[in-house]
């Protein structure tokens, strides 16, 4: 193939090949630029379904223009040989990216919202992918991801119309049709990122690509896929009836509103799922901008102090004095008693003191006051990741602060009347 010149393209070297094409570095001769021109492999030339993917791939792509959607530029057939004209990436794809270890939180975050932007357009034109996967996702040297493959791509408004318009049955069959890859009863994609919809053969829509997405998202957190087996069996099985094991089981340092993303990306159940594109995109764009408005490596947040009189502060600190007094008093007298009761962990170990300390509802993080000389003294808050996570300095400044608080979603941390700090997610 190499040397062959295949309509208006030169073929110049081989770039790959998948399990449905070759792809070759080609030179446009009329326009005078480099392309990839992806080939229908021999021993499948005869395959008509096979055939159907490969055209259904143009059609499906060139339908859409998005920067993160792999361009189509042609689609033609010379000499009984069919081939697609694609943009040219330099790159790699996202599963050697991976390569068994897990990205860094904000390139999971930066790829994941072009991804989802490209999803939600796809999916805006009714068209679904069902085959979304790290080894269908490209990462160029800029760091822009592309998807590829559309070839099990359906359109799933027209399929909802035709179903309307007469009471069509789509039911498994041996005959080959164009519907035939995306029936119920087909299954279809890869079986580690199937959904379970998918995984069943059931009527699929846009929700099959994100929970897909969601797969590749848990992957791209923690160097692994969420629901892989050492069989297809035991793989359906992990997809239909268990859950994932948690992330930052598998990465401490992944970012606990991206947990949160990712579990409800691969809900089982579609209806509690994320229902759009639009949606999980908002909500990666959401926790990008908090992360990177905190300066520590878990993400914490450092909001806006607002502005107070001095006088709040001059009053505030005798109560808090009184009220230390009081707790200094009463600790003393029952020191002895709690002792010789109660099992302790140590979870701290500095020379300095570490005080008031507050734990997140979901109990993963600890938050507690260090360097104070009295209990109402200017130290710093620090959080930890529980059970054995590192502290982490959350303040810098000299303002008095007591008792770190959690809301009730665990997503701020409050010091009464002098501070707020806002955990993403």
């Amino acid at each position: 193939m190499v040397g062959k010149t295949i309509s208006h393209y030169c073929v110049v070297g081989k770039l790959g090949r998948g399990g449905m094409g070759v792809v070759y570095r080609a030179e446009d001769m009329r326009l005078g630029r480099s392309v990839a021109l992806k080939f229908l492999p021999e021993d499948l030339s005869g395959d008509e379904q096979a055939l159907e993917r490969f055209k259904r791939e143009a059609r499906a792509a060139s339908a859409l223009n998005h920067p993160n959607i792999c361009t189509i530029y042609d689609v033609g057939e010379e000499a009984g040989q069919y081939f697609i004209a694609m943009e040219l990436l330099e790159g790699d794809t996202l599963q050697h990216r991976i390569a068994g270890r897990p990205l860094r939180n904000p390139e999971v975050l930066e790829l994941g919202i072009q991804l989802a932007d490209a999803l939600e357009t796809a999916h805006s034109k009714a068209i679904t992918h069902h085959d979304i996967k790290p080894s269908n996702i490209f990462i160029t040297e800029r760091g822009q991801a592309k998807i590829l493959d559309f070839g099990l791509a359906s359109r799933t408004q027209l399929r909802a119309q035709l179903t309307e318009a007469a009471p069509v049955s789509f039911t498994p069959t041996a005959s080959f049709n164009q519907a035939n890859l995306t029936s119920p009863g087909v299954v279809v994609g890869t079986v580690a990122y199937m959904s379970p919809e998918q995984a069943r053969g059931e009527e699929l829509d846009a929700r099959t690509d994100l929970f897909s997405f969601g797969a590749v998202l848990y992957e791209m957190s923690t160097g692994r896929s969420p629901f892989a087996g050492s069989t297809s069996a035991l793989t359906f099985d992990g997809i239909l009836r268990q859950d994932p094991t948690p992330l930052h089981r598998l990465n401490q340092d992944v970012l606990p509103g991206l947990e949160n993303i990712v579990i409800k990306a691969v809900e089982k159940d579609r209806e509690v799922r994320y229902q759009s594109a639009r949606e999980l995109r908002a909500d990666l764009k959401r926790l990008l901008r908090d992360s990177e408005s905190g300066k520590t490596s878990i993400g914490v947040e450092t909001a806006q102090k607002p502005h107070r009189p001095a006088w709040i502060y001059i009053v505030v600190a005798l109560v808090l004095a009184a009220v230390a007094t009081g707790l200094y008093l009463f600790r003393n007298r029952s020191t002895a008693t709690i002792a010789g009761q109660a099992n302790w962990v140590q979870l701290t170990n500095f020379a300095d003191s570490a005080v008031s300390p507050g734990v997140s509802p979901d109990g993963r993080i600890l938050a507690f006051i260090r360097g104070s000389d009295t209990f109402f003294g200017a130290g710093q808050i620090y959080v930890e990741l529980l059970p054995d996570g590192e502290a982490v300095q959350l303040t810098r400044d000299n303002l008095p602060k007591m008792s770190p608080e959690f809301s009730p979603d665990g997503s701020r941390i409050t010091t009464p009347l002098f501070t707020t700090r806002g955990i993403p997610g």
